[in-house]
């Protein structure tokens, strides 16, 4: 490993499709990369928004296909759209003095990209591991998910490292792609929270009575809204006073109960929305997400800051984020409410396990799950491939601005 007094700061390219500067974008994940990677490796240029006019047409195309065959047209995946999106990304960086190029979630865009520079490829997932997983990658057109796997396959085969948030994504990468794995890093992601609380504001005792369990997802089925439901029913039968808050989406009309509470939507942009949802954290026992499919987890990471223990689903890249009784639990995909009920009853009935739970939990943030971590691993990858890159200049002969 490079010594770090050694290492000079990076000149970054910063390529991604949407905006990295629109706390939107990816759940803030986009934002937060950008700001980490300024802080610990160097100059960041944003290759980003590429957003060709192209898009609109495609995702029409989309909903037509979807509409008239039920089958999923992968508008974003083309091989056509790919090339402009590379040209784009060329004609942005042309004339801009980088080390390395750190792709973000852009596949469509490395695989027809033109460069000398090295690049590094990161991703939560691979497309072998979303085809009917996520909704939005089920049924898809048979021709056309060979060509969307060929552009992951490239994308992977172009990239001189690859990042991924889970050992999940990773091992799909050398598994079904062939990455070579001394070029593959799990680096788990942070929490999208500017200013965190701190840790003895994090593990002070809420005073509320109930046992308050909160449930943040824009998607009520896919993140397991019912399953929270009969966990909130289920704890009151045990006879454990509860309370379910929902932030982000509506539930279904024929649902309602005396002791669950619908924010349909906090803006973390909004000083005010924010600050409710910092209320939100602050006030629950747990973090309950019994997600149907998930490829990391950005919410449990925010959950953990707060010293919330999650109680979550074993599936896709969660395990990666929810060490078993470190800062929740896992329970398997068919787990109902009274199996999550029972789970958090144990725990919340011995206040001293769920104290230490808590404590736990926020320590998991406090060492993995910040970007900060992030940061300073993702610099020694940037550094390793842009040396990397600067060594083999040297023994072809080619001149190399320092």
């Amino acid at each position: 490993m490079t010594d770090p007094a050694l290492q000079r700061r990076l000149r970054i390219a910063y390529l991604t499709m949407r905006d990295p500067d629109d706390r939107r974008s990816w759940s803030g994940t986009l934002y937060s990369m950008a700001q980490a990677m300024e802080k610990h490796c160097g100059e960041v240029f944003r290759v980003g928004p590429l957003l060709p006019t192209s898009l609109k047409a495609g995702e029409a195309i989309s909903h037509v296909v979807r509409l008239l065959t039920g089958r999923t047209y992968l508008y974003t995946h083309t091989v056509s759209l790919s090339k402009k999106l590379g040209a784009m990304a060329e004609k942005k960086m042309s004339g801009v003095q980088c080390d390395v190029i750190f792709a973000a979630a852009a596949s469509a865009v490395v695989a027809h990209l033109h460069t000398d520079l090295p690049i590094v490829y990161l991703s939560d997932t691979t497309l072998k591991l979303m085809v009917n997983y996520n909704a939005e990658f089920s049924n898809v057109l048979s021709p056309h998910l060979r060509m969307a796997d060929e552009l992951e396959r490239q994308s992977i085969a172009k990239s001189s490292r690859l990042v991924y948030p889970s050992s999940w994504a990773a091992d799909s990468a050398v598994r079904d792609y062939g990455a070579d794995r001394s070029r593959v890093s799990v680096v788990p992601f942070g929490a999208n929270l500017e200013h965190p609380p701190s840790r003895e504001e994090a593990l002070r005792a809420s005073g509320q009575g109930r046992c308050g369990l909160l449930f943040v997802g824009v998607y009520w089925g896919a993140k397991g809204g019912d399953i929270a439901l009969d966990t909130l029913m289920e704890l009151e039968r045990l006879g454990i006073p509860s309370e379910l808050t929902v932030v982000g989406c509506h539930p279904p009309a024929r649902i309602g109960h005396p002791h669950l509470r619908v924010f349909p939507f906090l803006d973390k942009n909004i000083p005010d929305q924010r600050a409710q949802l910092d209320r939100l954290y602050s006030e629950a026992a747990f973090f309950i997400l019994p997600t149907r499919a998930e490829c990391f987890g950005i919410a449990s990471c925010e959950a953990n800051a707060y010293g919330l223990p999650v109680v979550t689903t074993a599936t896709g890249g969660v395990p990666e984020v929810i060490r078993d009784g470190v800062n929740g639990f896992l329970l398997p995909l068919a787990a109902r409410g009274d199996q999550y009920a029972a789970r958090i009853r144990d725990i919340y009935d011995n206040p001293e396990a769920y104290q230490a739970l808590r404590a736990s939990s926020r320590e998991q943030f406090e060492t993995r799950l910040n970007w900060d971590a992030w940061g300073e691993r993702v610099n020694e990858i940037l550094q390793a491939a842009a040396t990397e890159n600067r060594s083999e200049a040297a023994e072809c002969g080619v001149g190399y601005e320092s």
